[in-house]
């Protein structure tokens, strides 16, 4: 499996589950990634479920470019009997893993989470011509994915939908010690970047009533402009920048809250893929509240409350009447759990993948 999503220890639950089911498993994962929040270092896993592979990444934090120094020795070395590409097909990490597979006639998956139709220019296009023609399946983060893969000429008997990582609801569970205090904390996890709306966060909280806190966990470009905005609106001294937090810290995040706002905004190149806060949070019983961006509203499903996006009104009404119910965040809060161990647990999503590589072998037998 080559991920460097992997390098963040929460998301590790799940070659470990994968490992339970009597895999062989090799994760390969680079030493750290960086996008536009920050730097992750790779967190290390000592589980013994399966190895840990570490390997050098040039042009780190570049998406579509990056790629392993010396990936084809490694995988020489190790002779898998099937590779999984934790990586959008026209990626060249993707297509550095297709290449090999190909080579050495080693069936290959890949999985996507591209929720918007797009055409890419080469050399993007060429890899991900290269990744369709070659890949035993596509595994689909959400329908609206599995739509894009169709659309662009996948074939359906060779896709299923199946979430990237799953949620571990071990890890993310309820606080068995009293909910949050009186006052009524809002919390918002992730980047802080245009795309995530919290300037619309923002102005609904600035018209609440009563005693309220907002918590944002994370970093990003945005930070400086969201401090001015909180200042000029007066609620400078009830918003906490968290920074962003340690995967092992997420938990008791979640936990302190009586409410997670993902308030996505959807641009030209980008709509909310997934929200995988949202399953984290369901699954420690925190209601959810989202706005209609891509995915976000399918994730929370029955468990959440989904506003217009860019309404701060809609959003703000939203907050007002959880805070004047408990009883209806306890209610959605319960939902959420049984719909993240219905659909989302980390176990679930294992036996999927697994699945598909049993098939995936069957498929390639001559």
């Amino acid at each position: 499996m080559i991920s460097k999503a992997l390098v963040t220890g929460s998301y590790q639950r799940l070659p470990e589950e994968i490992g339970r089911l009597g895999v062989d498993l090799t994760v390969v994962s680079p030493p750290s990634w960086r996008d536009s929040r920050g730097e992750q270092v790779l967190e290390a896993n000592d589980s013994g479920c399966y190895h840990q592979m570490v390997v050098p990444i040039r042009l780190n934090g570049h998406y579509h470019l990056y790629h392993f120094a010396g990936l084809a020795s490694r995988l020489d070395a190790l002779q898998p009997d099937i590779l999984h590409l934790d990586e959008e097909a026209y990626n060249l990490a993707a297509y550095q893993g297709v290449r090999w597979a190909s080579r050495h006639r080693v069936p290959a998956v890949f999985i996507s989470c591209q929720n918007l139709y797009k055409r890419y220019p080469p050399p993007f296009g060429w890899f991900e011509h290269r990744c369709f023609a070659y890949c035993t399946w596509a595994l689909a983060g959400t329908a609206a994915v599995s739509e894009v893969l169709l659309r662009k000429g996948y074939p359906s008997e060779r896709l299923k939908v199946v979430p990237q990582m799953g949620t571990d609801t071990t890890l993310f569970s309820p606080s068995e010690a009293a909910a949050p205090g009186q006052g009524f904390t809002v919390g918002y996890a992730g980047g802080l970047l245009p795309e995530k709306g919290l300037d619309v966060l923002l102005d609904a909280c600035a018209g609440l009533q009563g005693d309220w806190t907002l918590i944002l966990a994370g970093s990003g470009e945005s930070e400086a402009r969201l401090r001015v905005q909180a200042r000029e609106l007066g609620i400078l001294g009830r918003t906490e920048f968290r920074g962003r937090l340690a995967s092992r810290d997420m938990p008791a995040f979640y936990r302190s809250l009586n409410v997670l706002v993902l308030p996505s905004l959807s641009t030209a190149g980008w709509q909310e893929q997934f929200g995988r806060v949202l399953t984290e949070a369901m699954a420690c019983e925190v209601p959810v509240v989202v706005s209609d961006s891509g995915e976000s509203q399918h994730t929370a499903g029955e468990a959440g409350l989904v506003y217009p996006e860019r309404n701060a009104d809609a959003l703000r009404s939203h907050l007002a009447q959880l805070q004047a119910d408990p009883v209806l965040c306890r209610c959605l809060g319960k939902a959420g759990r049984r719909r993240v161990e219905e659909q989302f647990s980390m176990e679930s999503v294992a036996r999927g993948l697994v699945e598909t590589w049993q098939q995936s072998l069957v498929d390639a037998k001559p």
